[in-house]
This record gives C-alpha cells, sequence and structure tokens, in this order.
C-alpha cells in the first residue's frame, strides 16, 4: 500500500470535512444527546457522511468504523484487522464550548494496529499526518515541514491534558517521582499533536475513550518517533468491537 499517495488523499478529504465543520461553527448550530449521553451536532452527523463518501470511493473494499455509525449500530466485519477509524469530529464539547480545539480524525488500520492517520484542527487552519512509524507532517497554509517528538529537556517533562478530563488529582498521582517543566492543556486530539511536534513530552490519558478518538493520533505520534501504550505497558490493542471500541487508560510519551 503506498502510504505516501494515500495519506495526500485524506489529507484533502480531511480539509473538505473541516471546512463543512468551521461553516457550522461560525453560524452555530443546535446540540443533540445520544444514547450514551454525549452530544452530537448536525456537523459530526455532515462530516461522517462526507468522509465515509470519499472513502468508499477511494477504498472500497476496506470497511469503516465511523463514530456516529458505531452509536447507531452499524459496524461491519473487521475480523480481517484492515479498517478505518473516523470520528468526524473530535471534541464535539470543545466545538460547542466555541474553544476552537476540535479536530478531523482519520485513521487507517491494518494487522489491527494504526498505520496511517490525519488530524485537522478547522479554526487554526492546522493539518497533521503520518504514518508507517516513520514520517509524521504538520501543513500550516501552504507550508509542509516535518515534525519530530523531541528528547525531553533538562528541565522536565512538559505535560499536556485534557481540558474536559483533566482529573489532577490522578495525573498528579500518576507523574509522581517525574521532574515536571510544565503543564498544558488542550481539547481534543491535539494532545497527541503537542507531543508529535516536539511541543510537549507526554500525555497521561486517565480517562475513557475510543478507538476513534486516538488512532489518528497514535499513527501521527508513531510516525514522529514517539509511542503510545497502555499503562501497564502493554500494547494498544484496537478492533474492541465487543468491549464497544473502549479503551483502557494510556500514556503517550515522545
Amino acid at each position: 500500500m503506498d502510504y505516501k499517495n494515500l495519506l495526500a488523499e485524506i489529507k484533502r478529504t480531511a480539509l473538505k470535512a473541516g471546512a463543512l465543520e468551521l461553516e457550522h461553527y461560525n453560524a452555530g448550530t443546535s446540540v443533540m444527546e445520544k444514547k450514551d449521553g454525549s452530544p452530537v451536532t448536525i456537523a459530526d452527523q455532515e462530516a461522517e457522511l462526507m468522509i465515509l463518501k470519499d472513502l468508499v470511493a477511494l477504498t472500497p473494499d476496506i470497511p469503516i468504523v465511523a463514530e456516529e455509525e458505531a452509536a447507531a449500530g452499524n459496524i461491519p466485519d473487521i475480523s480481517g484487522g484492515l479498517f478505518w477509524l473516523v470520528d468526524p469530529l473530535d471534541g464535539t464539547k470543545e466545538f460547542v464550548r466555541r474553544s476552537g480545539d476540535f479536530t478531523v480524525n482519520i485513521a487507517l488500520m491494518r494487522d489491527f494496529e494504526p498505520v496511517l492517520g490525519v488530524i485537522y484542527t478547522p479554526v487554526a487552519d492546522e493539518l497533521y499526518g503520518g504514518y508507517g512509524n516513520e514520517y509524521a507532517d504538520l501543513t500550516i497554509g501552504k507550508e509542509t515541514r516535518q515534525i519530530q517528538v523531541r528528547n525531553v529537556p533538562d528541565e522536565g517533562l512538559t505535560v499536556v491534558a485534557s481540558h474536559s478530563h483533566s482529573a489532577m488529582e490522578d495525573l498528579e498521582r500518576y507523574l509522581t517521582g517525574q521532574k515536571i517543566a510544565g503543564t498544558t492543556f488542550r481539547g481534543s486530539s491535539l494532545k497527541f499533536c503537542q507531543v508529535a511536534c516536539g511541543e510537549a513530552d507526554i500525555y497521561p490519558r486517565l480517562a475513557p475513550t475510543c478507538e476513534w478518538d486516538i488512532a489518528a493520533g497514535h499513527a501521527i505520534v508513531a510516525g514522529a518517533g514517539g509511542q503510545l501504550h497502555c499503562l501497564d505497558g502493554s500494547p494498544m490493542r484496537y478492533g474492541k468491537a465487543e468491549d464497544g471500541f473502549l479503551n483502557p487508560f494510556f500514556v503517550v510519551k515522545s
């Protein structure tokens, strides 16, 4: 599979979905509630339909697991380990709060591992991509540059944590004994991007996530030379349809 060319195609899809979301973001949109109590907007739904149409045209034989489709009970057979994971609008709460920290997330899984990922943040117009544990980049406007994780500075770790699930006591407990230079807070999958860009060193996730929330970020961090693993050190397992695609807690490191 030609990941380089595929990455370019998926970036185009993410840009289109992000432009649609930005229209709703600027105009304002009503918020609905899904069965699990989480929020959803027409922007989530329309962006997902757009992404699904593009992916079906591009790779008709690869099944797609998408957040809103999964919420409706539409889950394809992914037993072969090759499938797409799509979160059309990661950070719906941030979208509704108008913080700007929401993203389009698209990831390709192979043998149940993320091998390609794209994250686009429409408000900041930042487009991240990565593949194959070997390459990651950031595009702002017409300029694209390769990105890499950094070595931890002498002054200590920069921690990035979630706006919505900061759980500071748990975070402080997890980081006990480590030299910390500072902590920043971001919404959605932008926390992965900060590690991949060398702007942060560690992102402990001590709150629930689903696979479509993290797969694209995992691929980009891996492409930039970083790592993601469960808190016990084991690799993250994907394709957990029997568990509702829920993840155990994990940590992202440079």
